[in-house]
């Protein structure tokens, strides 16, 4: 069955994923450029925690549980009141927004080693480290207000089908920061405090970058402060349960970030590296994705077309398969190739390659679940249904919880797995948030039965079988590309690549996967 809707999602797709390519590809070199100037030592340590916090903040608000509240209120306002309303609810979330940011960014900033002490208490053990964490996030933290206001101008758009300026903000960052690694930071006698002021200095990029386009629509934004606003109680009250939803993986990312404190110097540099290469299927294709359909869902709920509700999200979780499957397998086994290739120069060591490449192989067992966690929780959110979430991310954090203690801490020391067991542990959860989500849809019977979905999953994987079977015939010694330059190592990845994907399209196409089926 295929609906109006569905070539609109793809294009749109299309332009959002387009845009989030060139902001992650841009991401893997500002990565490459980190590695070769701080490697994987303690100052590192150091500016990664400070850069996450505010950072994970930013998911919360700017792609979590802000997006998934406040869109939908736009859209039923949008729907029933006309421009008027719907700029007096903007005016109105920009001010609570802003206003309520503000304050919890000059708190922080006064308390900022207390705030490196609870997310970093491994770091006691290391005064000078403990104290420059503290240091940078006094920098770093004001980014949370700069791009959560950019996530809200973002919103908007998107809401407006103005897709391509919010998917390309991220360049900027991006950009920031390797200007500050490559001029600014040999200035410093810290190099990571030039880091920390690219981050800033980013922050304020990507909110004016969305000024003109929002103009062009008439909104933007002249902040109230009016928290008693019918549209603003509204959002909170969906907002708040919405952080234990959509954003537990991300809850259960800045977990790691806290236990790896603990673990020897350099773990929390080596799940930042390989969890910055599992973010790239993940932000390029399934944040694009829910990008997209979000607000078509909302609408869709507004119009009360069920049967298009429920194609969509068929749409979305059989995209979203078509990635994950075959990205989950390549990155597990060209793990060492792509570290070795990107990051092992300068000060990031073959060591560090090694200790990357395991979390890495790791975290890969629980991309197709990040990637569906994203396309099945707006299932939820577009109905403004957040209790269903909260429970079961909920239950997805304490596992993740269980699963560190029994993965890492010493409490069981015969299988202590270190900083990889963090990355596991992450993965089994996010598989249990996605099950649970999935299994929710379908008692609600918001996601009918499909079945077609189990033979489009066997199709994939067959394909996906047959690339690897390639790649690990072509995979060359893994000795030699610590010998190999820069360029051998980059032609040869790029080969092995290639080749994959040239044999996953062809698998695909054999085992009778076809383009139509995206719309059917």
């Amino acid at each position: 069955m295929e609906t109006s809707d569905s070539p609109k999602l793809v294009r749109s797709s299309a332009v959002v994923g387009s845009a989030t390519m060139v902001s992650r590809v841009l991401g893997l070199l500002r990565d490459v450029v980190l590695a070769n100037l701080i490697g994987a030592n303690g100052n590192a340590d150091a500016f990664f925690v400070a850069f996450k916090i505010p950072n994970f903040l930013r998911r919360l608000f700017a792609e979590g549980a802000f997006a998934q509240a406040f869109v939908p209120v736009l859209a039923d306002t949008r729907e029933k009141g006309g421009f008027a309303a719907v700029r007096e609810l903007v005016d109105r979330v920009a001010g609570v927004l802003g206003g309520t940011l503000l304050l919890l960014t000059v708190l922080t900033i006064m308390a900022s080693p207390v705030v490196a002490t609870i997310f970093a208490p491994g770091f006691l053990r290391d005064p000078a480290k403990l104290a420059l964490t503290g240091d940078l996030i006094k920098l770093t933290f004001p980014y949370l207000l700069l791009i959560s206001l950019t996530g809200f101008a973002g919103a908007i758009l998107n809401s407006y089908q103005r897709f391509a300026i919010p998917a390309l903000t991220p360049v900027l960052l991006n950009l920031c920061l390797i200007a500050s690694a490559l001029w600014f930071a040999p200035h410093f006698e810290e190099p990571v405090v030039a880091l920390a002021l690219g981050v800033l200095v980013a922050g304020f990029a990507q909110l004016l970058f969305q000024v003109p386009a929002l103009a062009g629509i008439g909104l933007v934004p002249r902040p109230r402060w009016a928290p008693q606003h019918e549209g603003v109680k509204r959002i909170l009250l969906l907002m708040i349960p919405a952080l234990f939803g959509v954003s537990v993986s991300q809850i259960n990312l800045l977990l790691d970030t806290v236990l790896a404190s603990l673990l020897p110097t350099g773990s929390v540099s080596w799940l930042y590296y390989s969890d910055r290469l599992t973010e790239l299927p993940l932000g390029v294709f399934a944040i694009a994705i829910a990008t997209v359909i979000l607000p078509t869902l909302s609408g869709q709920r507004a119009r009360a077309d069920d049967p298009a509700f429920a194609n969509t999200l068929a749409w979305a979780i059989r995209s979203v398969l078509l990635i994950a499957i075959p990205a989950t397998l390549a990155l597990a086994v060209l793990a060492e190739p792509v570290l070795a290739t990107l990051f092992q120069y300068g000060a990031f060591s073959e060591g560090d390659r090694m200790m990357a490449a395991a979390s890495l192989r790791a975290y890969t067992l629980g991309l197709g679940a990040f990637m569906l966690i994203k396309v099945l929780a707006p299932g939820f959110y577009a109905r403004e249904d957040m209790r269903t979430p909260v429970r079961i991310g909920i239950i997805a954090m304490v596992a993740n919880m269980i699963l560190n203690a029994a993965f890492v801490l010493p409490l069981m020391w015969w299988f202590n797995l270190g900083h990889v067991g963090l990355a596991l542990a992450t993965s089994v959860s996010a598989w249990l948030n996605a099950m649970l989500l999935f299994r929710g849809l379908r008692r609600e019977a918001v996601l009918p039965e499909n079945p077609l979905l189990f033979k489009w999953i066997m199709q994939i994987l067959l394909a996906s079988a047959t690339m690897v079977a390639v790649l690990l015939w072509m995979m060359p010694e893994g000795a030699l590309w610590a010998d190999w330059s820069w360029w051998q190592r980059a032609v040869q990845l790029g080969v092995l690549c290639v080749s994959g994907l040239a044999v996953f399209a062809a698998s695909v196409l054999l085992f009778g996967v076809r383009a139509a089926d995206l719309r059917r």
